[in-house]
């Protein structure tokens, strides 16, 4: 059964009849609210009353009333606060900087103040007109009442000349800072905001973007183009550092207080390209007060602000670098200049007692005496250099690797400039291995180690170094003139380090030597202790001929009788204890011990084996008789460079065990020699140096350099077929350059030098050239 629903009627309030609504008084009663309100009279006000005004404006479909009315009433009052506040705080024109400071002051906070008062009456004219904003301003497409009101303060607040005005004001309060003028940042910073807060409708860009920011970045050049030119003229280098990094400091407290970061980046820039990079050269370089006397003068905080400032710009460190590398390498010149304007032709050694003596001395004087001065003060003039600059790239630089590469090259340039950097090096280790460790710690001593190997790292030709190390290690160990065997092996660790284990092989191999040789000697006097023994007593040392440097040729000389017995005694036997085995005597390597009777008294000499050997001719020679240099030089075979060496040794120095007929430094071949009966020393143990080339003259250079480019024909040609047995087939440009490569460590070939080299090998058919002319095939 269906059934029905009965709908109630619905039951309509009855309409209220109240007055009829009128857009004129309604906005008359509104306007006058409003006036009150910019008057700052807002507080007897009902903010229901006046939102009902704006209301019932917009129920009624008088927007557009509302709108333009509110417009007109905002635009009179922002006219009326130009023309009564902000006109008449205009700047004067004052000349005094204190007044125009004030003066400016005056007009950025008087329109702070009017913006403040003009935001506080826009915010309230926001509430009462909030349904004419959500409502009216959108179907209008009109602005809210906040874009209003910012685009008519900038209509008729920041207006010519209102706005160049404050512009200027602005701009003139940061050129008083600037020039240490005390400004109100606060003041500064709240009319930068304002400026910040206002942008073209048309573009959206700020006012602080398109009139302020443009104008400070162009003064700021302006400015700073004139300071630079001004501070490099009239500052030492310091000083100019010193003010030019309290401009960067003080440009970006100013940006991060009272402007803005976007302006940062373009305004440090502006420093960086007009104040630092162009006088940058020129401050590094200054005469009494640059990067070297910096330097010299240790001035580390001043060298550090240096470093600072060259990391802010491109072309800094690179002009630090260069500017350092050219002050390293022109002191290493004076360094060099002053070791090579040294004598280094023959150099007399000062007789025993004086060297005696000088050990006492630190050993400052015994590097004089010995002829290597020149040699031990380069080094240690470079080690001085290299400790300052590493001081300096420490405390100052930051330790930065790139600046390192620099002083490493910058060294590595001068040193290598130096001829005889290798035999300098290696004869100040020799005079430390031999007298400059006593009394040091082992600490001390690793640390001097250390220092000669910073110097050895820059060489470029180590095979020379090795050359002539290996000739003062093997005099070391023969005379037995080293202070610490730990200290020589020391050494040879970390050149095994450095260079390898190739470079410091047959070194080792004479420090086997030493030992077989000790141990070769006490079998031998047991040996013959059992059988006649010989009047003397002979310690050999026996040197394996491819390790030891000087066993290419012995120096002829013509022993005595009871000499060349002794002599024959161990060649016996040694032999019979080796098969297939010969030795050459070294006698210019050799020492003796030799008790000689004056007339005073008997003195134990220890004397050179050539020297024993001269003073042998005088055993049967009474005390008036004379043996000119002939008669010795005849009777000795001894070549006559190392014949007047010795006899200047026993006749010419403080113990003159011969007499020179005439008397001189100096022996010439029409000299005759006697015994001097009458010698007296208070020691009875006495040594006689041997007068000697420590550096090597220009005729023994030439020698030693030719025995090594002998040397690297077979090491490259060694290298060629290692290379090639591996590869097999290589173009030449290729080869060469794998060659260089691989020898660099010890020398840099020339790749001229290589060509001849597999020129050689060519013809010898180790090697093939192809049909295309430019590659090789390794024959087998």
């Amino acid at each position: 059964m269906a059934s029905t629903r009965r709908l109630k009627p619905k039951i309509m309030a009855p309409r209220k009849h109240g007055p009829e609504f009128s857009a004129d008084q309604t906005w008359s009663a509104l306007s006058k609210n409003i006036r009150e309100i910019q008057k700052h009279n807002a507080a007897n006000l009902s903010f229901e009353e006046n939102h009902r005004f704006a209301y019932n404006m917009v129920l009624y479909k008088r927007g557009d009333m509302l709108y333009s009315g509110v417009k007109q009433l905002v635009a009179e009052n922002l006219k009326e606060l130009a023309t009564t506040v902000i006109i008449p705080a205009f700047p004067t024109g004052t000349n005094d900087p204190t007044m125009q400071s004030a003066e400016e002051e005056v007009l950025l906070r008087e329109l702070r103040k009017v913006w403040d008062d003009h935001k506080s009456n826009m915010f309230r004219l926001g509430q009462i007109l909030k349904y004419m904003d959500r409502v009216h301003t959108k179907a209008a497409n009109v602005p809210t009442t906040h874009e209003m009101g910012l685009s008519l303060f900038l209509e008729h607040i920041i207006q010519p000349p209102i706005k160049g005005h404050v512009v200027n004001a602005i701009l003139k309060q940061i050129r008083h800072e600037r020039d240490h003028i005390t400004i109100n940042r606060s003041t500064v910073r709240q009319c930068v905001d304002v400026f910040l807060s206002l942008a073209y409708d048309n573009t959206g860009t700020t006012i602080y973007k398109r009139d302020l920011e443009p104008l400070f970045l162009e003064e700021s050049k302006i400015f700073y183009e004139n300071e630079g030119r001004h501070l490099v003229d009239s500052c030492d280098a310091p000083e100019f550092l010193r003010l030019v990094e309290d401009r960067f400091i003080e440009e970006e407290s100013r940006t991060d207080h009272y402007l803005t970061s976007q302006t940062k980046q373009p305004l440090l820039q502006i420093l960086e390209d007009n104040l630092l990079t162009p006088h940058l050269s020129s401050v590094i370089s200054k005469e009494n007060s640059g990067l070297d006397v910096m330097v010299d003068k240790t001035q580390y905080k001043d060298l550090y602000r240096l470093f600072r400032l060259c990391s802010k710009v491109p072309t800094g460190l690179p002009t630090l670098k260069s500017a350092l590398k050219a002050s390293i390498v022109r002191r290493g010149k004076e360094i060099n200049q002053t070791a090579l304007g040294e004598d280094f032709g023959d150099q007399d050694d000062k007789d025993n007692s004086a060297g005696q003596k000088d050990v006492k001395g630190k050993g400052k004087a015994v590097a004089k005496s010995s002829g290597i001065e020149p040699a031990v003060k380069w080094v240690q003039d470079v080690l001085d250099l290299k400790t300052k600059f590493d001081t300096v790239w420490k405390d100052s630089f930051n330790s930065d690797r790139d600046i390192e590469s620099t002083l490493n090259e910058a060294f590595g340039t001068f040193v290598n400039m130096n001829d005889k950097c290798s035999e300098f090096i290696s004869l100040f280790i020799d005079d430390h291995l031999k007298r400059g460790l006593k009394g040091k710690t082992e600490v001390e001593v690793d640390a001097i180690l250390d220092k000669t190997i910073v110097i050895f790292r820059f060489i470029l030709e180590k095979d020379v170094f090795e050359k002539y190390y290996k000739g003062h290690l093997a005099k070391r160990l023969l005379q037995n003139r080293s202070v610490s065997d730990d200290a020589e092996r020391g050494m040879l660790a970390k050149l095994k380090v450095e260079s390898g284990v190739q470079f410091t092989q047959k070194m080792e191999g004479m420090f086997n030597d030493m030992k077989i040789s000790a141990d070769t000697t006490r079998d031998y006097l047991e040996y013959v202790s059992k059988t006649t023994a010989p009047v003397i007593e002979l310690n050999v040392t026996v040197m394996t001929s491819n390790a030891w440097p000087m066993t290419h040729s012995a120096s002829p000389c013509s022993l005595p009788p009871v000499m060349e017995k002794a002599c024959k005694s161990f060649e016996q036997f040694y032999l019979s204890r080796h098969s297939g085995r010969r030795l050459t005597w070294q006698h210019s390597l050799g020492n003796a011990d030799v008790h000689v009777q004056f007339k005073a008294r008997a003195h134990e000499l220890n004397v050179a084996t050539f020297a024993l050997v001269i003073l042998l001719l005088f055993e049967d020679v009474g005390d008036d008789d004379v043996l000119s240099y002939s008669d010795i030089k005849e009777a000795t075979q001894i070549e006559e460079r190392e014949l007047k060496r010795h006899l200047q040794s026993l006749a010419c120095a403080k113990f003159k065990i011969l007499k020179k007929h005439p008397a001189g430094r100096d022996v010439n071949s029409d000299d005759t020699f006697s015994f001097n009966n009458d010698f007296s020393c208070p020691m009875k143990k006495i040594k006689i140096g041997t007068i000697s080339s420590k550096t090597e003259n220009s005729e023994e250079r030439k020698e030693t350099r030719d025995r090594i480019e002998e040397e690297r024909k077979h090491q490259m040609e060694a290298c060629i077929v290692r290379i090639m047995k591996n590869r097999k087939h290589m173009t030449h440009n290729d080869l060469v350059n794998e060659v260089i490569s691989q020898l660099s460590s010890k020398f840099s070939p020339e790749p001229s030098a290589i060509k001849k080299r597999i020129e050689h090998l060519i013809d010898r058919d180790y090697l093939e050239r192809c049909e295309d002319r430019r590659s090789y095939n390794y024959l087998a």
